[in-house]
């Protein structure tokens, strides 16, 4: 057993960082090496779940997806903030009701005012 202090600990910290460092380069340069360097028109063409591209490869894509997106996100973290509550329910008391029900309603309120804009609204 090494006494407290002893420059061992830090020993094999460096010993760590100097394997990570080297793992990497290593591990690319010896794909190189061993890997086959045949490049043909098919290994360069865009895979996409077995069918052929058809089109520009940049798309621009709607605003309205974006904001279906965000919301989904929104209140998906809601349900991530609202299944530890309700699971201990019972030990918590009376603060933490309302604290959730505050929060419940400012997330009822953004959904009602996204749909007052009619940013729900599928064009």
């Amino acid at each position: 057993m090494t006494p407290q202090g002893s420059g061992m600990d830090h020993l094999v910290l460096l010993a760590f960082v100097i394997i990570g460092c080297l793992f990497v380069p290593l591990t690319v340069t010896a794909s190189h090496l061993l890997g086959r360097a045949k490049r043909d028109e098919r290994k360069l063409d865009t895979y996409e779940c077995g069918s052929e591209p058809v089109g520009p490869p940049w798309v621009q894509l709607r605003v309205g997806y974006y904001v279906y997106a965000l919301l989904f996100v929104v209140f998906d973290i809601e349900t991530v903030f609202l299944y530890p509550w309700a699971v201990a329910f019972n030990r918590l008391g009376v603060f933490i009701v309302v604290e959730m029900t505050i929060f419940i309603a400012i997330l009822g309120a953004g959904l009602a005012y996204a749909w007052r804009e009619g940013a729900l609204r599928w064009r």
